[in-house]
C-alpha cells in the first residue's frame, strides 16, 4: 500500500527523468488517448471548423459539465468507493435554485447557499449510509439516485405545482451570471484586427480549471492526498494509521453531491429554467471520464490530470463528431470503443513499465 500511495501521489521529480515511472502514471495512457483522438477529429473535422473558437467551445463546454463532477468522483473510485446519485443531484439543484429565487424571490447568492447546503446534506447521507450500514457505496447511492429524483419531482409539483421553473434575469446579478452563467469571449488587437482566443465559452469550463487546480494540489500536493490513495489501497492499514476513514468517505461524499450541485446551478442561470429530468447520461459520462482517465477500478490509483484528459477525450468525441462527415449514431461507438481502448492502454502502460522495471532490477 505505501508504495502505491507513494507512486501516485508524488509530483515528478527533477533531479532526473524515469521514463519506466513516466509511464506507470495513470495520466500518460489518457493523454496519449487525448492526443490520438484531437489529432483524429482535427483532421476529419479541418473544414467543418473544429479547431476554430467555436468549435473548441463546443467541447470544452461539454467537458466542463462533465468533468467538475468528474474528479471528486475519481476521489471516489480512487478510495473505493462510487457515488452514481449524482444524475439526480443536479437536477435537484436546478429546481431548489429555482424555487429558491425564481418563486420565493430570494436573494441569488442565498439561494446558491442554499442549494449547496442541501446538496451537502444529501451528500453527508450518502457518506454516513455508507460508513455506518457497511452496505457497498453503489447500492447506497442507487438508492439515493432514485429517492432524491423522486423527492425532487414530489416538491417541485407541491410547491410549485410545475415541474419546469424558470430563473429570469431580473432574479440574478451581474456577478452571478458572470461566475456561473454566461458565455465568455477574448479577444485581442483593434477591431479590424482582432485575434478571438475564446468564443462562446461558459463560465463552468473556468470553474472546472480552478477544480482541477485546487484538487491536484489536495490529491497530489498536500498530506491528504496520502490518505485517500490508502483509503482505496487497503482500509485495515489505513485505520491502523490513524487516518480518520470514516470523515474522509463522508467529506468525498459531500465534495462529489456539491460539485454535482455547482453544475446545476451553474445550468440553471445560463439557461433561465430548471427541470425536475433525472440526467442518467451524467453518471455514466463521469464513470467514463474517470476510467479512460486512468482511475482503476479497484481504487488506489489515479490521477487528477489524468481524470482531466480523460474527460477533455470524451467531450471531444461526443461534440467532435457533429464537425465531420460521419454518422452522428456512431458516437456511442465510438465511446465504447475508446473506452476498451484506453483501459487497455494504461494497463499495458503500466504493465510494460513493471516488467521492465523487475528486469532492470534483476
Amino acid at each position: 500500500m505505501t508504495d502505491a500511495t507513494q507512486n501516485n501521489n508524488s509530483v515528478p521529480s527533477l533531479d532526473g527523468f524515469d521514463l519506466l515511472g513516466l509511464f506507470r502514471r495513470p495520466e500518460v495512457g489518457a493523454f496519449a488517448g487525448l492526443l490520438i483522438i484531437f489529432l483524429f477529429f482535427s483532421y476529419f473535422g479541418w473544414d467543418r471548423n473544429f479547431l476554430s473558437p467555436l468549435g473548441a467551445a463546443s467541447w470544452l463546454n461539454f467537458a466542463s459539465t462533465v468533468g467538475i463532477i468528474a474528479i471528486p468522483i475519481g476521489f471516489l473510485m480512487i478510495a473505493g468507493e462510487l457515488d452514481i446519485s449524482v444524475g439526480a443531484m443536479v437536477p435537484a439543484a436546478k429546481i431548489s435554485l429555482a424555487i429558491a429565487v425564481g418563486f420565493y424571490g430570494l436573494n441569488i447568492w442565498v439561494g446558491i447557499l442554499v442549494t449547496l447546503f442541501i446538496a451537502g446534506g444529501i451528500g453527508w447521507i450518502n457518506g454516513m449510509l455508507v460508513t455506518r450500514t457497511k452496505v457497498p457505496s453503489l447500492i447506497v447511492t442507487l438508492a439515493t439516485l432514485f429517492a432524491v429524483g423522486g423527492l425532487t419531482l414530489f416538491l417541485s409539483i407541491l410547491l410549485t405545482d410545475t415541474t419546469q421553473l424558470g430563473l429570469p434575469d431580473s432574479n440574478t446579478d451581474g456577478l452571478s451570471e458572470f461566475v456561473f452563467g454566461t458565455y465568455h469571449t477574448f479577444r485581442i488587437g483593434g477591431a479590424d484586427n482582432a485575434i478571438t482566443l475564446w468564443q462562446g465559452v461558459q463560465s463552468s469550463v473556468f470553474i472546472w480549471l480552478l477544480m482541477i487546480v485546487a484538487c491536484y494540489y489536495f490529491l497530489h500536493v498536500s498530506p491528504w492526498g496520502n490518505w485517500v490513495f490508502a483509503l482505496g489501497g487497503d482500509q485495515d492499514s489505513a485505520r491502523n494509521a490513524g487516518i480518520p476513514i470514516d470523515k474522509l468517505k463522508i467529506g468525498l461524499f459531500m465534495l462529489t453531491a456539491m460539485a454535482a450541485s455547482l453544475v446545476g446551478i451553474s445550468e440553471t442561470i445560463l439557461s433561465n429554467s430548471a427541470s425536475t429530468t433525472t440526467q442518467f447520461t451524467m453518471i455514466f459520462n463521469t464513470i467514463i471520464a474517470v476510467v479512460v482517465g486512468g482511475v482503476l477500478l479497484t481504487g488506489g490509483f489515479g490521477n487528477v490530470l489524468g481524470i482531466a484528459f480523460g474527460t477533455a477525450t470524451l467531450a471531444i468525441v461526443q461534440q467532435g463528431i457533429n464537425f465531420t462527415t460521419f454518422d452522428r449514431n456512431l458516437s456511442n461507438l465510438i465511446i465504447g470503443v475508446m473506452l476498451l481502448i484506453a483501459v487497455l492502454m494504461n494497463d499495458t502502460f503500466r504493465n510494460m513499465a513493471t516488467s521492465a522495471s523487475t528486469t532492470k532490477k534483476k
